[in-house]
């Protein structure tokens, strides 16, 4: 199933001299220039009722009309699945997200997951790339996410986080206790041995964490971390990495580490909690239609939030201690 595409427009005098492409990409700014460039060369763009190449130049004036066709997610099926929805407006849709639902289908997961959630709540989604989905979050870590749902909005946000001008900020539970925050720069890359896992390798790309300390335990901090870049299991691998590894992880976290001397309440906590203790809580972006700049928090899901208080009651210092 495609979703027909129609466009027209006149060229402002001020492109002449312009390339087609470039002259594309200003008056038609919801499709990203690769499609555009792609539509040129299906001959799905005719200027005055011709068919140019992407690298012809304009005069200014020309009549330019496109007839196009975007391929719709039939491979995808809506379901009924409940969405927590933070915000939502005609362009954008943000979601917290709960740990155990997978973003997208794949190998082991067909269905069940995100994107069929969001076609199910908003079918005209079959007509963006992956459903409006911009970003990820692991299957196990809850908390905010954005999705698209024109393609204008989906050009927008993918720009912005090429930009990295989106501001996304994680609570995480790690495992040892900091006297300060920091960063890590350290590139990631798929593990030499492991094709599951990540890890810090010197042929990886550019990853950078940021962190403070949100609240200290006797044997774990609560960091809060932002991330500069977004790569697949950021934040697991790089506090893995500096001996922190996340409270629960099941890839990184190495064996369960029970603090000395600690309650059994606090050891049951530990025990039980079987998956990351990571919580994308803070989402800030650049509103694609209006501009406005604007941001939702997300506070952790319940089974996180029991394990902080148990840790709370044998905190050496104030909880509320941090570094600003």
């Amino acid at each position: 199933m495609s979703i027909a595409i129609q466009r027209t427009a006149i060229v402002p005098p001020e492109h002449a001299g312009s390339r087609l492409d470039q002259v594309l990409a200003q008056l038609f700014s919801e499709f990203s220039r690769s499609r555009l460039q792609q539509w040129v060369k299906e001959g799905a763009v005719l200027v005055d009722g011709r068919v140019l190449r992407p690298r012809d130049k304009l005069l200014g004036g020309e009549s330019i009309t496109v007839n196009a066709a975007v391929e719709a997610v039939d491979e995808v099926r809506p379901q009924a699945i409940a969405l927590n929805v933070v915000y939502e407006d005609d362009a954008i849709l943000v979601i917290d997200k709960p740990a155990g639902l997978v973003v997208h289908p794949g190998a082991g997961n067909p269905e069940g997951t995100l994107q069929n959630a969001l076609l199910h709540h908003a079918p005209a989604l079959a007509g963006v790339p992956r459903s409006g989905i911009v970003h990820r979050l692991d299957k196990a870590t809850s908390g905010l996410m954005v999705a698209a749902k024109t393609l204008q909005a989906h050009k927008a946000l993918v720009d912005q986080l090429q930009a990295r001008t989106v501001k996304r900020e994680y609570l995480a539970l790690v495992n040892g206790t900091f006297t300060a925050g920091g960063r890590i720069e350290a590139p990631i890359g798929r593990h030499p041995r492991d094709r599951i896992r990540m890890a810090v390798v010197d042929t990886g790309r550019e990853a950078v964490t940021h962190y403070r300390i949100q609240q200290r335990y006797q044997a774990h901090t609560l960091l809060l971390a932002a991330l500069e870049t977004g790569r697949t299991h950021q934040i697991r691998v790089h506090m893995a990495h500096i001996g922190h590894p996340l409270v629960g992880d099941p890839l990184y976290g190495g064996r369960l580490q029970l603090p000395k001397g600690a309650t059994e309440a606090v050891r049951e906590a530990l025990r039980g909690f079987r998956r990351q203790a990571l919580h994308a809580t803070r989402l800030a972006l650049q509103h694609p239609a209006s501009g406005e700049e604007m941001g939702w928090e997300a506070p952790p899901p319940d089974d996180m939030q029991v394990l902080l208080n148990t840790l709370e009651q044998e905190a050496p210092w104030d909880a509320h201690d941090a570094d600003r």
